[in-house]
């Protein structure tokens, strides 16, 4: 199988699974946490209209099957941000983009030997939703032993 047919494969187990989960309570919230189109949506696209990589995509995919596990257990909280943000919000009936207050909750577990960050999204007014799912590690070069090794991930909550 090439790369190309294993994303796809990848893709749709992950689609297929992300449709048979509505909500999750996670215990630091003590709020149902949605699984809507926004988070799947994320996972696809950076921002509006700006897709990811394939191989971002692809092992967010990989991994998506952890998140509902790892918010059912999210006692802690591990980062906070809060921010405004212009947000696609449907408005009788019309898609219109309104500046909102946004949180943002990310949640860190190690699951299966995968160290992973959850995004979980609140928009002021309404429930909290998953965002995103981050392979919480990148590869850096140490230039003192000149060997590939892993770090944590950091960034901006929002696009990642």
């Amino acid at each position: 199988m090439d790369n190309l047919e294993q994303f796809k494969k990848i893709k749709q187990e992950a689609e297929d699974f992300y449709k048979t989960v509505d909500a999750v309570v996670c215990p630091y919230l003590k709020l149902k946490v949605n699984f809507n189109a926004k988070g799947l949506d994320h996972i696809k696209m950076k921002s509006w209209n700006k897709t990811r990589l394939i191989s971002d995509q692809y092992l967010r995919f990989k991994f998506l099957k952890l998140v509902p596990e790892v918010l059912k257990m999210a006692g802690t909280l591990q980062e906070f941000h809060e921010t405004k943000n212009f947000e696609r919000i449907k408005n009788t009936g019309e898609w219109q983009r309104i500046m909102k207050p946004v949180a943002y909750y990310g949640f860190v577990a190690i699951i299966n030997k995968v160290k992973i960050k959850i995004i979980v999204k609140k928009v002021e007014g309404g429930q909290p939703y998953f965002w995103s799912v981050i392979p919480f590690w990148k590869n850096q070069k140490d230039e003192i032993c000149l060997k590939i090794k892993k770090v944590f991930h950091e960034g901006d909550l929002e696009t990642q």
